[in-house]
């Protein structure tokens, strides 16, 4: 008889030899990992650290696939940055996250090729209409359906026996309550980084599929900032004009006379702000915050805020003092979602722009008509994939 920590230990080792799983051998290796001797405890991971519940391996996970199954799950949220990423989902409902999160996790496993590999013991949540999908786009679909959607053995707290479900626990839980500062955050996430890459140099060697999840966060990561600030200094530079009025003192001492350079004002800076409901304030307050800087340094004739849905519902225009945008700006909408009523406002208004960018989810209609001149930006915070219908695309990363 193995004692629960072999069999962690043994879960370890079978995945990170397995093709399918040695993708996450690097995260299994990483923070500390220890058995429990807490009766309430299933098992939980605080984004770096795996711990796991004695009582919880010997009455739920009596088969070795059960433990790799849990062990995996464990390992799956950490590649994920769940707890990193997802801080304010958990903040806003944790028990909706809990099972958001969860749903993800058992996703990639219930969709491995090899099915003597791994078993989800019972209570891990599992529904394939959540196939593919993010967190946070599961987490909005809980919230539409008040919190149901499937699945099966969810418990109360930690891990605290219910009486629901097959099992009467909860599968785990996910710890965002620790000590961790930015600092250990930034650093957690640089490290999960590099040990999903060279895994997946491995994975790619063995000629192995990448499930989806894991694909989207390798992606390269361009800094939304970044994008923002060189969009509007390209967009918005000034229009050099040539005065005689007054030499170049430059070049006077050498009895050479040339104009100097006079900088026009720039022009308008249309922000168009999706209300449709998915965005919300704290993205809002963070991408505002970011614009002032830019608008400070650039300093354009004017910054008109459109807040739409279905259509725009009206505008905000500020000029010259830039500092108070955040703490003035006023949302309106909250309905459905076609971006497309942007550029109609914005052509039925004659409205004048140096550029546009649009802040949205991505989930619009699928025939954008978009007949406006102006250089376009596009922030997306949730639909990546989306193709946008002109202009430049960039990812909202929190």
């Amino acid at each position: 008889m193995l004692t629960q920590e072999e069999r962690i230990k043994k879960a370890h080792i079978t995945m990170m030899k397995h093709p399918e799983t040695a993708l996450y051998s690097g995260v299994m290796m990483m923070g500390t990992t220890s058995v429990i001797d807490n009766k309430n405890v299933t098992a939980y991971t605080d984004g770096v650290n795996k711990r796991y519940g004695r009582a919880f391996l010997e009455e739920f996970c009596k088969l070795q696939t059960e433990v790799n199954g849990l062990v995996l799950h464990e390992n799956l949220h950490i590649s994920l940055r769940h707890m990193i990423h997802n801080r304010d989902l958990f903040e806003k409902d944790r028990s909706r996250a809990n099972k958001a999160a969860d749903y993800v996790v058992n996703d990639i496993i219930v969709n491995l090729k090899d099915k003597s590999l791994c078993k989800l013991p019972d209570g891990g949540l599992y529904d394939p209409q959540y196939h593919n999908l993010s967190m946070r786009q599961i987490f909005d679909l809980l919230e539409d359906d008040g919190g149901g959607g499937g699945g099966g053995g969810v418990g109360k707290g930690s891990g605290e026996p219910d009486g629901e479900g097959s099992g009467g626990y909860q599968f785990d839980e996910h710890d965002t309550s620790g000590e961790m500062n930015m600092d250990d955050l930034k650093e957690a996430n640089e490290r999960i980084d590099r040990a999903l890459r060279e895994g997946a140099l491995l994975a790619g060697r063995l000629g192995v599929d990448i499930p989806r999840e894991i694909t989207e966060i390798l992606k390269p990561v361009i800094d939304w900032r970044d994008a923002l600030r060189d969009f509007v200094s390209a967009s918005c530079k000034g229009k050099d004009e040539y005065t005689w009025r007054k030499f170049n003192r430059r070049w006077v001492a050498n009895d050479i006379y040339l104009p100097t350079v006079e900088n026009e004002t720039i022009g308008e800076v249309i922000v168009a702000i999706d209300t449709s409901g998915s965005i919300g304030q704290d993205q809002i307050n963070e991408f505002a915050s970011e614009l002032v800087s830019i608008c400070e340094a650039v300093e354009p004739e004017a910054v008109r805020i459109l807040w739409w849905d279905t259509k725009v519902h009206g505008q905000q225009v500020f000029t010259e003092n830039y500092v108070n945008i955040g703490s003035m700006l006023k949302p309106l909408g909250g309905g459905g979602t076609t971006v497309s009523c942007v550029p109609e406002y914005i052509n039925k208004h004659k409205l004048k722009a140096e550029c546009v960018i649009v802040f949205t989810d991505g989930y619009v209609e699928s025939n954008v008509k978009w007949d406006i001149d102006s250089p376009t930006l596009w922030m997306i915070t949730e639909n990546k994939d989306w193709e946008v219908p002109s202009g430049k695309k960039v990812v909202f990363n929190r």
